[in-house]
């Protein structure tokens, strides 16, 4: 039995295979992150807005998106919308557009939880001081909201940055693939897993690091 042969990893093989993939999961998971909070804000504003017409179809969107599992989110999406209009739209794209809408459902919770989290006093300050409802949001309710969300929100875009990896489902270029391809091509897949493993354990767990003492700080603030 062979033992592992961690040689084969060196820049070359970064540069040729891992770098590109490795690009793009962090576009991905950037994009997905500010896509996911702005469309997440929306929904979280649509089921506190109190309205049944806005709440409903809110509620309908993130209990069903959160009730799915991604991958098959992602299958779904890639195989159908091609075949509704007529033309393919591309891994890359695809994986994208169906990483915001998913993540979206995530997100709006975490907003939700975070404006319900600010005291009903400051609401009623600010009505007193005349403010509209969007006012009232936009100025006094979503900036303490989004500064408490902080921590949940960045420890939700290291579990987004993970499920990156899911996209070899429908063959996309992510730093998972770039592993799996040089790993392939050199025959040494299980040394390219276990470095994609690495990879991944050290980017996370230095996230999850920081957030903790972001969070840390945010707590001596308060």
């Amino acid at each position: 039995m062979l033992g592992l042969d961690l040689s084969f990893f060196n820049w070359e093989i970064i540069s040729k295979f891992v770098k590109n993939g490795f690009i793009f999961s962090v576009q991905l998971t950037v994009i997905a992150t500010l896509g996911g909070i702005l469309l997440g804000t929306l929904l979280a504003l649509m089921r506190l807005s109190g309205k049944k017409a806005l709440a409903i179809p809110a509620t309908i969107y993130v209990n069903g998106m959160r009730s799915i599992p991604l991958v098959m989110v992602i299958l779904w999406f890639f195989l159908l919308v091609p075949a509704i209009i007529g033309r393919p739209i591309g891994a890359e794209l695809s994986a994208t557009i169906t990483f915001v809408a998913f993540e979206a459902a995530y997100f709006s919770e975490i907003m939700r939880a975070g404006i319900q989290s600010i005291s009903r006093g400051q609401v009623n300050a600010g009505r007193a001081l005349g403010m509209t409802y969007s006012q009232n949001m936009r100025l006094i309710i979503l900036p303490q909201a989004f500064r408490n969300m902080v921590p949940v929100l960045l420890t939700q875009t290291i579990i987004l940055f993970q499920d990156t990896s899911l996209v070899y489902a429908i063959g996309a270029y992510d730093l998972l693939k770039g592993f799996t391809t040089a790993g392939k091509i050199y025959g040494r897949s299980e040394e390219a897993y276990l470095l994609a493993a690495v990879v991944y354990f050290v980017i996370c767990f230095g996230m999850s690091y920081l957030v903790k003492r972001l969070q840390s700080r945010i707590a001596i603030i308060r």
